[in-house]
């Protein structure tokens, strides 16, 4: 199974990266960064640098029918900078149009928003964003995973790096239950 991470050129909080990654790549999928332009991504570890990661795709170049699943990290910084980009918005609108799941953790449901997909769903994030979730016609929860719907077109969100373990085999499990369906 290939799998997107959408990431921007600058400010994904690092841990939210490279745990979902290494889980995926420990159940013998295949994760791809996706970013908006091509080169190196700057990760952070809150609000200091941290290590930079190699862009496999432009998000201009890709195409929901490349890859099975989406996972979108957190940080603040990078889901803000990507719900100004049209392609990064338009990409992960076309999962949910396609019916495939996203996995979205601490801020990055800020792109969801922006994408116009939570109404009419249930979802949590990082605590600050439960007002900007109900104005855009979801329900926020304060939990540590919530999945929404069942089989394709599913949703898993999470509110933080201390989350990311539970996160991980939530989105897994249901990446691979849509992947049978």
């Amino acid at each position: 199974m290939r799998i997107a991470f959408l990431v921007a050129p600058e400010g994904v909080e690092q841990v939210e990266l490279t745990e979902p990654w290494q889980a995926v790549v420990e159940a013998g999928h295949t994760p791809r960064l996706v970013s908006t332009g091509p080169g190196r991504v700057q990760a952070f570890d809150h609000l200091d640098k941290a290590d930079t990661f190699e862009v496999d795709q432009a998000v201009a170049d890709a195409t929901t029918a490349e890859y099975e699943a989406l996972v979108l990290p957190g940080g603040v910084a990078n889901p803000d900078f990507l719900r100004t980009d049209a392609d990064a918005v338009s990409f992960a609108r076309e999962f949910f149009q396609a019916g495939k799941p996203v996995a979205a953790i601490c801020h990055a449901p800020w792109l969801l928003v922006e994408a116009d997909v939570v109404r009419g769903r249930t979802l949590t994030s990082w605590p600050s964003l439960h007002t900007d979730i109900r104005n855009a016609g979801g329900t926020w929860v304060d939990t540590q995973v919530q999945i929404c719907g069942d089989g394709p077109n599913t949703l898993i969100t999470s509110r933080k790096p201390d989350d990311l373990k539970a996160f991980g085999e939530a989105f897994l499990t249901e990446f691979d239950r849509a992947a049978q369906s």
